[in-house]
């Protein structure tokens, strides 16, 4: 595995919209470039940062502005303005030899994980999943967003789970995100022999799975993942190589860590068949899914009861509700690196290792 050097104090970050700009976030945005700034960061905006269209700019443009970042010498990290939709578009125009011959830290979430897909997989250069140029806006700022900055820089320390999360989300009156859910992630352990031809219905769940609220989990393995409506997308394109990473990396063992946008069950429990029928979960250490952003109607035991007949054929242990993804607070992880994952009574905690 490749890893950039960390961008210090003094050094630029460049930021560019592969996917949507900041048009319509113009002040909170500022604010985040403001917290960058008084980080000792110089900032370098491509010219459709600031764009309001949705995308930023045409697919092409976007390649380019991009390709750009990479390319200036006096850049050292790369950064995603936001997220969005249409990141794919772009891939074909990213110079994967440029990216190759000017190593830097690419930095995103939600739709760049297309990106980083790339990056990592087919690359094998280390990115960073959960945070956009965005995403320091909070006066005063929260442990995750100074935790993010902190591994931006090369400072990676343990992250734990968190005790509340925001769970109504932006509240227009306090100006503030509310902290209003209690944190518990949820470890579901396979049972013995248990493989998906034993569910017989969408009842089964517990015939394949049992939660270890009392388990005690340690696990070692390369971590990969990011938003998984977008890896659903790019798997089967050019622009990924997951199943010669996870080959790669088979005695490292792979911890795979899932951003549910929107997916509702059986769309997830299609995503996750996929993956499974490719042989990516062969060696899974450990599967890892955040808290989904926009269940809709869904409950947790419908995700669950879908998942169930899919991940029981590896025998893998299963995770939920962790602070991973849209919901925040949720933690930054190298795309890359060996993780170290401790569990124990629905709290956990995450060492990254660079090796």
């Amino acid at each position: 595995m490749i890893y950039p050097k960390f961008p210090k104090p003094g050094d630029t970050l460049g930021i560019c919209a592969p996917s949507a700009g900041v048009g319509e976030k113009i002040e909170s945005f500022d604010l985040s470039v403001e917290t960058l700034r008084n980080a000792g960061y110089d900032i370098a905006e491509t010219k459709n940062v600031r764009s309001c269209g949705y995308p930023s700019s045409p697919a092409g443009i976007r390649g380019a502005e991009f390709n750009e970042c990479f390319e200036r010498d006096d850049i050292s990290a790369v950064v995603c303005a936001s997220g969005g939709d249409f990141c794919i578009e772009m891939l074909p125009y990213i110079n994967q030899k440029s990216v190759r011959d000017n190593l830097k830290w690419f930095v995103g979430y939600s739709d760049p994980t297309s990106i980083e897909m790339l990056l990592t997989t087919k690359l094998d250069i280390a990115t960073i999943y959960g945070v956009n140029a965005g995403a320091w806006d909070w006066r005063p700022l929260h442990e995750y967003q100074k935790v993010a900055l902190s591994i931006l820089g090369g400072d990676i320390p343990v992250q734990h789970s968190y005790e509340r999360y925001s769970a109504s989300g932006y509240n227009e009156e306090t100006g503030a995100y509310e902290m209003d859910g209690e944190v518990k992630w949820e470890l579901f352990m396979p049972r013995p022999s248990s493989y998906s031809d034993n569910l017989s219905s969408s009842d089964d769940f517990k015939s394949v799975y049992t939660l270890a609220c009392d388990y005690e989990l340690n696990v070692s393995g390369r971590l990969i993942g990011g938003c998984i409506d977008v890896i659903n997308e790019v798997i089967g394109t050019p622009f990924e190589a997951l199943e010669g990473f996870c080959a790669r990396y088979a005695d490292d063992g792979i911890i795979w860590f899932f951003d549910n946008y929107e997916l509702n069950p059986m769309q997830l429990q299609y995503a996750i068949r996929k993956m499974q029928l490719k042989g990516l979960f062969n060696n899974a250490r450990a599967v890892i899914f955040g808290r989904t952003f926009i269940p809709r109607e869904a409950t947790d035991r419908d995700y669950l009861e879908k998942l169930g007949r899919v991940l029981a054929d590896n025998s893998v242990p299963l995770i939920w509700n962790a602070d991973i993804g849209h919901t925040k607070p949720s933690f930054t992880i190298i795309n890359g690196a060996i993780g170290h994952l401790s569990y124990r009574n629905g709290a956990a905690s995450l060492k990254m290792e660079l090796r």
